[in-house]
């Protein structure tokens, strides 16, 4: 009989250093669609969407790692796989988590009000369990959101490779190609020479200047949440099952007059970012170009954002649900990204 050979230190600090969180959502769930949104917008080196499940490494309170994230086959929820030291803290990565894949949401209410305008009734019906995907980063989102201006999902996915392949920080030894780069931080995307990234020197100067508002403090981009701890562990470590952590809704106006008031920063970006990184339900970006022609599509008398409002305003208070719907029928017609 052959003796086993024993594991090496990095094998047994592997699989110490690992952990899997289960975390629950209201069916039904369109997990199809959640990944395509991610996938067209992921940033390139910093995320990834690949075999049904999306990839990024991670800083957390303090420990860093890598998570993916999936649909479980047959049970109502996600399966989040976290691998590095960062899996010591699985229980707290259990609420931005949620936050981020719109697990808080009640589908069957969100339907119940939609669907009452004939214009989204057939949307809803088609696929009732669209969700407002999230982000990890208020601060990336605020500048994929920045480059984003006035250019396709495509375009703007590409400069956002080149700042962060110019910017951000190469991790050593990753396993993972497309995973293997930190987002610039703050800091050094302020002081960073930006020529020739290809976006006009104004929008360098509205990246810029938010990126110097949030590292001098002068701007707080993350929404603070605190959370009803109702975390319920079950079973072992490595297998919990985490329940959902209901948010507390801070100053939203005052988030939004923040963003606001910084140059080159529009209503569409900060309704942007209160739909995903904010999580604000009734968020409605306005004068968004595709929301505003396939509204004008229904009704050709409806051309302006001001002229749309009275019919939009009926959406409340799922106003950014009936937009990820709108969005979602131009994608599924075009079988590509479009919208936001």
């Amino acid at each position: 009989m052959s003796a086993i050979a024993p594991q090496s230190e990095a094998q047994t600090e592997a699989q110490t250093h690992s952990a899997t969180l289960e975390l629950p959502f209201r069916a039904p769930y369109d997990w199809p669609r959640v990944l395509r949104f991610f996938s067209g917008r992921a940033t390139p080196g910093v995320e990834a969407v690949e075999d049904g499940a999306w990839l990024r490494a991670i800083d957390f309170n303090g420990a860093s790692g890598t998570l993916a994230v999936r649909r479980h086959a047959r049970k109502h929820c996600l399966v989040v796989q976290i691998d590095g030291p960062v899996s010591a803290h699985a229980a707290g990565l259990a609420a931005p988590l949620s936050r981020m894949f719109d697990l808080h949401a009640d589908p069957a209410a969100v339907a119940a009000h939609l669907r009452n305008d004939p214009w989204l009734a057939p949307l809803v019906a088609a696929v009732p369990g669209l969700r407002v995907p999230g982000a990890w980063s208020g601060f990336e989102l605020v500048v994929r959101a920045i480059v984003g201006q006035q250019v396709s999902v495509k375009a703007a996915t590409t400069i956002i490779g080149r700042l962060v392949e110019r910017v951000g920080k190469r991790i050593d030894d990753h396993a993972h190609a497309r995973t293997a780069w930190r987002f610039p931080t703050p800091a050094a995307l302020a002081a960073a020479d930006l020529a020739g990234i290809g976006m006009p020197g104004k929008r360098v100067a509205a990246l810029q200047g938010f990126a110097q508002a949030v590292a001098s403090g002068a701007v707080i981009i993350e929404r603070d949440y605190a959370e009803k701890d109702q975390n319920k562990p079950r079973g072992k470590r490595q297998n919990r099952q985490i329940d959902a952590i209901a948010p507390v809704p801070p100053d939203l106006d005052a988030m939004r007059a923040a963003l606001l008031a910084l140059p080159g920063i529009g209503p569409w970006t900060v309704e942007y970012v209160a739909m995903r990184a904010w999580r604000d339900a009734n968020a409605w970006p306005a004068t968004d170009l595709v929301l505003m022609q396939a509204i004008a599509a229904r009704d050709p008398a409806l051309v302006r954002a001001t002229q749309q409002r009275t019919r939009t305003d009926t959406w409340s208070p799922w106003r950014a649900y009936a937009a990820m719907h709108l969005w979602n029928e131009i994608a599924d017609r075009a079988g590509a990204a479009r919208g936001g």
